[in-house]
């Protein structure tokens, strides 16, 4: 079944979840594009809903398909937060921010009462790593925060480049907060709670894409159907 296939699988199934008057954390990338556009039919039959996007990607696309939106600071407290995954490893810990959201993505996963992870069967792994990490940091000063951040890396049992992630032209790719992002090609990361500490303690750096503790369950789309994972029970 072609990977697409299998997102849209996983989405549809998120959307089990949803039930009338829900506020909800609308994710960004590949497959949270799809549980967006299956939440845009529900809408359209008579579903009541408030959507509150990751990214200017997700609210462009939520209202070109009459998705009502919000910001967070007007929806307040979430009920769910729907997002997709580049990583999902033991206990539910998460690698996100290949699409360069990972700060709003955070911070509407804390506003939820609920985070559930959407994606196709292949990101669950025993090691997270495989998948570079991205980490976004402010402008100032980046070969200096991109040394310490390599320094952070090691620190924390890591090793790998830690290089500037580039747009389709050559330029620095800039997030929606206007920052960079350095990603760490690690390839494995055996501990990831020291490698947050690690990070979070380096002057610059904005937000890492190291998701711990968020999400309650994982809804993974294989060929042989969907398996939904809970927290405690991967």
């Amino acid at each position: 079944m072609p990977p697409e296939d299998l997102k849209r699988r996983a989405a549809a199934h998120a959307l089990t979840y949803v039930t009338d008057g829900m506020r909800l954390g609308l994710g960004t990338g590949s497959t949270a594009r799809h549980f967006v556009e299956l939440l845009a039919e529900k809408v359209r039959d008579g579903l009541t809903i408030l959507g509150v996007p990751t990214s200017q990607q997700t609210l462009e696309q939520a209202v070109s398909l009459g998705v009502p939106i919000a910001t967070l600071d007007e929806a307040g407290e979430l009920d769910l937060c729907v997002d997709g995954a580049d990583e999902i490893g033991p206990g539910l810990a998460l690698v996100k921010g290949g699409g360069g959201a990972l700060l709003r993505e955070k911070i509407v996963a804390r506003a939820a009462r609920e985070m559930v992870v959407i994606a196709d069967a292949s990101k669950k792994v025993d090691v997270l790593g495989r998948f570079p990490l991205p980490i976004e940091v402010v402008d100032f000063g980046v070969v200096s925060i991109e040394r310490h951040v390599s320094e952070a890396v090691r620190a924390a049992g890591c090793e790998g480049p830690v290089t500037v992630r580039r747009d389709r032209d050559g330029h620095p790719f800039v997030t929606d907060q206007g920052h960079l992002i350095l990603d760490a090609h690690l390839g494995r990361i055996p501990d990831p709670a020291r490698l947050a500490r690690a990070l979070e303690e380096v002057p610059g750096v904005v937000e890492h894409g190291l998701f711990l503790g968020l999400a309650r369950r994982a809804v993974l789309a294989g060929p042989d159907g969907v398996i939904v994972l809970e927290h405690g029970s991967f």
